[in-house]
């Protein structure tokens, strides 16, 4: 009887945390992991469609490819440029990496 109530003690002993709490530094690793990566980079993805959105005629832009050139034309998927005289090009709307101001400088100019 002695040896049951041993054993029934050290089963009571061994009792540690309760099990969701082993859990808790990988949901912070997942919060602070969203926070500091994912959040801003959704941010700054949602604020560069909102600008392409916006690229109208004559907008001076920059492709993702680091071309300069002028909008002459904008539809849905597409962006006629011009690159140069009588040099133009039909790019993917996508691919506009940011728009510059009026009065701004390109960097080859």
């Amino acid at each position: 009887m002695t040896i049951e109530l041993l054993a029934a003690a050290a089963a009571g002993a061994d009792a540690g945390p309760p099990a969701w709490i082993s859990f808790l530094p990988i949901v912070g690793m997942i919060a602070i992991f969203w926070f500091l990566i994912i959040r801003p980079q959704m941010k700054r993805q949602k604020e560069h469609q909102t600008k392409i959105a916006a690229v109208k005629k004559g907008d001076q832009v920059v492709t993702a490819g680091g071309l300069v050139g002028k909008v002459l034309k904008v539809d849905d998927t597409y962006v006629e440029l011009e690159l140069g005289t009588n040099v133009r090009v039909k790019a993917i709307k996508a691919t506009i990496g940011d728009i510059i101001p009026p009065g701004g400088t390109a960097a080859n100019d």
